[in-house]
């Protein structure tokens, strides 16, 4: 099965050897997007909140230059730098995903690019 980059300005570029997303068949899985505004190019800083709100803005961008969405969703996977934030990340999460809800991950790690408090990427089917 052949393998297609997914790209869009919508969300940041990629900035190393990897795509936004790669589309395969009826799956598309995103690369772990960070708090960059792609109007910018400026990293949002500040409170989790407003990181966790630009990261899935990011994601749903890439999910849509695909051909998918959010509700399409099938498997997330929540990078925090600080596992005190989960309760923030996790209601803002809420107001992006309705039932049925996908499986998900959340991981605290040492250090995420750039210094930022939340990543997410994700798995997708596409309708």
């Amino acid at each position: 099965m052949p393998l297609e980059v997914v790209s869009t300005n919508n969300a940041p570029a990629a900035i190393g050897p990897y795509s936004q997303a790669v589309k395969t068949g009826n799956m598309v899985f995103t690369s772990g997007q960070i708090p960059i505004n792609p109007a910018n190019g400026e990293l949002v800083t500040g409170s989790i909140e407003a990181q966790t709100k630009q990261v899935l803005e990011n994601l749903k961008a890439v999910l849509e230059a695909a051909g998918s969405s959010l509700k399409h969703v099938v498997k997330a996977t929540v990078f925090i730098k600080d596992m005190n934030d989960f309760a923030v990340i996790n209601k803002v999460y809420a107001e992006y995903f309705t039932a049925p809800y996908p499986a998900r991950s959340t991981v605290e790690v040492a250090r995420l690019p750039r210094d930022v408090g939340v990543e997410i990427e994700a798995v997708a089917i596409v309708p």
